[in-house]
C-alpha cells in the first residue's frame, strides 16, 4: 500500500469517537487503538467503508448465545456502515484449530464441514444483515494457494516465532505430539486476512496469536496491517466457567423460546450486567440508567426480563418472547404451560420411573428415581416421593422440575 495513504492524518471527528465507544463496549483488547481510530477517521474523511472481519471455524453443528459475544460485536459494526465479512473456514476446519489444546485436534470430514457451515450461515444470519453481509469461505483462496504458494507462505514466518504460542510452547516442554500440520493453522487463517484485505479481526481472547498473525503477513505481502479486537469468553448459567456445551451452562440460539426465556432467567443479578453489555443490542447509557434505577430499588427481576425477552425476540420473534414470559409466570406458579408435548404409552399399570424414562423426561430409570428422591417430579400438580408408584390407565400431566412437562395418556 503506498506509504502516503497509511501516514495521511485524517480529522477526528465527535462520530469517529462515537465510532471507537462502540468498538471498545465490552471487548477485552483493541491493538493498536491509534491505528483504529486512524482508520475510522479516513473512512469517514473518504466515505470508503472498513473491512470488518471475523472467522470460524464450523466444527459443530449449531453455536450458542456464547459464540454470538463476537457476531453482536460484529453487527454494532455493521451498523455504523462498515463492510462486515462473515468468513467461514471451510479449508482450515481440515486442519484443525490447536489454539488452547493440548493435543492434535481430528480433522472433520469435508461433508460434516459442508453441514455445519450451512447450519452457521443460517445462525449468523439470526444476528447479521444477510443484506449488508460478506459471505466467504477460505477455501475460495487457500484451495488455489497450491503446494508452491504454501511453501512460500510458509516462509514467511520462523519456527522460533511458532514456538512462542503458549499451547505450542507447553505441549513441546511436555513431550506431547504436535504435528507439522498445525503449524500450518495460524499461517492459514493469517493468510485470509491478506486474501480480504481486512480493516479489522475480530476473535476471543484464546485468538490473540491467530489474529496477530494477520497483522503480520499483511506487511509481509505489503498491505497496512488490520488491527485486532479480542472479546471476552461469556460465562455461562453458572456464572463461573466458560459458556459450553460440555459443562451444560450454554443457551443454544436453536433452542425453543421457553426454554431460552427461562434459562435467562436463572442467572444471578451480578451476571446479568455483564450479559447486557455483552448481548444486549441496547445502548450504554440505557443500560446505565437501567442499573442505576435498580440500585434505587426497581426489582431486578424487571431487568432480567428486559434481558430474556430482548435475547428471546432475537432469535424467535416478539410474539414469542411475550408467550414465553407468560409460561414463566405460569411455572413459577406451580401452573402448567398451554403447550406441552403429548404422548401415549402403553403397559399400565407401569412404574412411574419406566414412565419417566419413556416419556424422554429421564434419560434411565436411575435418574428418574434420583429425580423423585429429590421432589422434582409432580403427577397432576401433586408431589411423586414414592418410587414404587404404578399408574394405572388414564391421561396424567406429569412434571420434571421447572420446566419439564409432558401430557401422558397410558393404556
Amino acid at each position: 500500500m503506498n506509504q502516503e495513504v497509511v501516514t495521511e492524518i485524517f480529522p477526528v471527528s465527535e462520530k469517529v469517537r462515537a465510532a471507537l465507544a462502540v468498538t471498545l463496549r465490552g471487548a477485552e483488547e483493541l491493538i493498536p487503538q491509534d491505528d483504529w481510530v486512524r482508520k475510522l477517521a479516513r473512512s469517514e474523511a473518504t466515505g470508503v467503508p472498513l473491512r470488518i472481519k471475523l472467522g470460524l471455524d464450523p466444527t459443530a453443528p449449531d453455536i450458542h448465545i456464547g459464540h454470538t459475544v463476537v457476531l453482536n460485536k460484529l453487527r454494532q459494526l455493521q451498523d455504523l456502515g462498515h463492510t462486515v465479512i462473515f468468513l467461514i473456514g471451510d479449508f482450515t476446519s481440515m486442519i484443525g484449530d490447536p489454539s488452547g489444546r493440548n493435543s492434535t485436534r481430528p480433522p472433520l470430514t469435508a461433508e460434516q464441514i459442508r453441514v455445519n457451515a450451512e447450519t452457521y450461515r443460517a445462525q449468523a444470519y439470526k444476528i447479521l444483515d444477510p443484506a449488508r453481509t460478506e459471505l466467504r469461505y477460505n477455501s475460495e483462496w487457500s484451495d488455489p494457494l497450491g503446494a508452491r504458494g504454501m511453501i512460500q507462505l510458509a516462509a514467511k514466518y520462523t519456527v522460533a516465532r511458532m514456538m512462542e504460542r503458549n499451547d505450542f510452547h507447553e505441549r513441546f516442554k511436555a513431550g506431547t505430539p504436535i504435528s507439522i500440520h498445525e503449524f500450518l493453522y495460524p499461517l492459514m487463517q493469517g493468510y485470509d486476512s491478506v486474501a480480504l484485505k481486512s480493516d479489522l479481526e475480530l476473535g476471543g481472547t484464546d485468538q490473540k496469536f491467530n489474529l496477530l498473525m494477520g497483522r503480520h503477513l499483511q506487511a509481509e505481502y505489503g498491505q497496512e496491517p488490520q488491527c485486532i479486537l479480542t472479546m471476552p469468553l461469556l460465562e455461562g448459567l453458572d456464572g463461573v466457567e466458560k459458556m459450553s456445551k460440555s459443562k451444560g451452562n450454554y443457551i443454544g440460539i436453536t433452542e425453543d423460546a421457553n426454554t431460552m426465556f427461562a434459562k435467562v432467567m436463572s442467572i444471578s443479578d451480578p451476571l446479568m450486567w455483564r450479559w447486557y453489555t455483552l448481548l444486549s443490542f441496547r445502548s450504554e447509557a440505557e443500560i446505565a440508567a437501567l442499573k442505576k434505577e435498580v440500585e434505587g430499588g426497581r426489582n431486578p427481576r424487571n431487568a432480567k426480563v428486559m434481558l430474556a425477552k430482548e435475547i428471546t425476540a432475537r432469535f424467535h420473534s416478539a410474539v414469542a418472547a411475550d408467550a414465553a414470559e407468560q409460561d414463566f409466570v405460569n411455572r413459577s406458579k406451580g401452573g402448567v404451560p398451554d403447550e406441552i408435548p403429548e404422548l401415549a404409552l402403553s403397559g399400565a399399570p407401569l412404574g412411574i420411573a419406566q414412565l419417566l424414562k419413556q416419556a424422554a423426561l429421564a434419560p434411565s430409570t436411575s435418574e428418574a428415581n434420583r429425580l423423585i428422591d429429590g421432589g422434582g417430579v409432580r403427577i397432576d400438580q401433586s408431589p411423586v416421593s414414592d418410587k414404587g408408584l404404578k399408574l394405572a390407565a388414564g391421561t396424567y400431566v406429569v412434571q420434571v422440575g421447572k420446566r419439564k412437562f409432558a401430557r401422558v395418556t397410558l393404556s
